[in-house]
């Protein structure tokens, strides 16, 4: 097998109901991948886990239940929690033209013309769209992660290309 990844793919939120389902709040794009029945999610520190039992969606949320935690006060010890797991390091997004923040941060940022301008420090999940948190000479830049901004991004070479738009690096005088 190869190199492994550990990802974090949620939080354990607030109970839901008396049965022993919990919210989740998502730290991933693929849930339907990471939460199915049977998958097992490291708690915390990664030395205690936890069994996915049923998934469902309530109200725009997901919903779980967890293999040994049969009502509210069980998983009410969980609130908090954050769960992750372990995936192959090369593993790719489900669909085309998406990417794993592991997969964005530390690429090196080029401008236009192909000059090196900066790295990728970070990706921000932002309700409107996710933006690079771009590390330029010890300064912080936001961009936009949208391909009218980020035409180009080249894993194989390890870089992002940024478009010609003035004002983009540049601080407001």
């Amino acid at each position: 097998m190869g190199e492994m990844v550990e990802v974090t793919v949620g939080r354990i939120g607030r109970g839901h109901g008396i049965k022993g389902e919990v919210m989740i709040e998502l730290r991933t794009d693929e849930p339907a991948r990471r939460f199915q029945p049977g998958v097992k999610l490291a708690l915390g520190t990664g030395l205690r886990s936890v069994e996915i039992a049923t998934t469902r969606w309530h109200r725009g949320r997901l919903v779980v239940t967890l293999v040994g935690y049969p009502d509210r006060t069980a998983v009410d010890a969980l609130t908090g929690e954050w769960l992750s797991l372990r995936v192959p390091a090369d593993e790719l997004p489900s669909e085309p033209e998406e990417y794993f923040d592991r997969q964005l941060v530390g690429l090196g940022v080029l401008d236009h013309a192909g000059g090196r301008v900066g790295t990728v420090a970070e990706v921000l999940h932002m309700p409107a769209q996710d933006l690079l948190r771009v590390d330029v000479g010890g300064d912080d830049r936001l961009i936009p992660f949208v391909s009218a901004l980020v035409p180009r991004v080249d894993l194989g070479a390890g870089v992002i290309q940024l478009a010609d738009v003035p004002g983009l690096l540049e601080d407001e005088e």
